[in-house]
């Protein structure tokens, strides 16, 4: 690779500022020339973190010829909206999780990037994190026996709820978009394999139509049984567990390893009663960028694919019609 993916920033939103800003710039091959907010916000950001431009619209940005991709991390209700704007002006597009609030959006997003010769990848940043690979290679060696069972949680007590978008059923808030879309995306992508009936139950605000908390269980096409909890009650946990016939694995930082300096950890124990600690060292967001970049600049296939990504809001929508159902539901 000879040059570097100019990244524009669309939005000037915490994750962007505190986390994936810093990110682009610790990567190889990419940089970031642009940002852009429609609050009035773009000039100041720009200049306390040394960006040479700031465009007070989503579209100037767009229309900068020098601006090879752009990340989004606007609120959940317009990722679908300012992708296919973004593909139409030829922009390679990395959006946040979740790609959008239903299948149906996600496959009108793909189309567009596929139409206009542009990539596009859901940031679901943890799956790059070597912890998960060393799993799956655990796995696959016998270490736990026949896998019977995944249990994951991933929670965070928020506060200040009065304005944070997250409350904000119409921007696509909610636990379960947020958060719980991380347990539902590692249990597919841990045990390579898709739910055929899950069934979800929730404590919604009760002031606003979004859930606090929610807990689902999923039965799995290989047989195997997972179970899912999400919240912004509870206080943090980012986890997953393995059950198999002849022991467990447990990932007690698996989806925020960089809080701990990007060290993720994985406890081994059999019915010998042994138990061992390994450490895997790695950085999730960096790891994520370059390989975006390297699509974009060496025609490297991601990945993670465009059916995964119909695939995950396929379940995701599945939850959803559960909750307001209160039945189980078929895939």
């Amino acid at each position: 690779m000879k040059r570097n993916v100019r990244f524009g920033i669309i939005s000037t939103a915490a994750i962007a500022k505190d986390v994936m800003i810093p990110a682009i710039r610790r990567a190889d091959h990419a940089e970031v020339v642009a940002i852009a907010s429609e609050s009035g916000k773009a000039s100041q950001v720009a200049q306390e973190l040394g960006i040479p431009r700031a465009y007070d619209s989503y579209e100037q940005l767009l229309n900068d010829p020098d601006i090879d991709a752009v990340y989004i991390p606007l609120p959940n209700s317009l990722h679908a909206e300012w992708t296919i704007r973004a593909a139409q002006k030829k922009k390679h597009v990395l959006c946040e999780k979740p790609a959008a609030l239903c299948e149906k959006d996600v496959r009108r997003m793909i189309e567009a990037c596929d139409k206009n010769g542009v990539l596009f990848m859901e940031a679901f940043m943890y799956q790059f994190h070597p912890q998960h690979d060393r799993v799956k290679q655990l796995l696959a060696a016998g270490e736990i026996g026949d896998v019977k069972y995944m249990r994951t949680h991933f929670s965070f007590y928020l506060q200040d709820r009065e304005m944070n978008i997250r409350m904000n059923d119409k921007l696509g808030g909610g636990s379960l978009f947020d958060v719980g879309c991380y347990c539902v995306h590692s249990t597919r992508y841990i045990l390579d394999a898709e739910p055929v009936e899950l069934f979800v139950q929730s404590q919604f605000d009760p002031h606003r139509s979004v859930d606090l908390t929610s807990n689902g269980w999923m039965k799995m096409e290989n047989g195997v049984l997972a179970q899912f909890t999400c919240s912004f009650d509870m206080f943090f946990q980012n986890e997953y567990e393995v059950v198999g016939t002849k022991g467990k694995i447990v990932v007690p930082r698996a989806y925020r390893p960089d809080v701990d300096e990007g060290e993720g950890r994985i406890i081994v124990m059999t019915d010998d009663g042994n138990i061992r600690e390994e450490t895997v060292s790695g950085d999730q967001y960096v790891m994520q960028i370059e390989h975006f970049s390297r699509g974009i600049l060496e025609g490297v296939p991601l990945s993670y694919s465009a059916e995964h990504m119909v695939r995950q809001a396929r379940v995701i929508d599945a939850c959803h019609t559960s909750l307001e159902t209160e039945n189980i539901v078929r895939l």
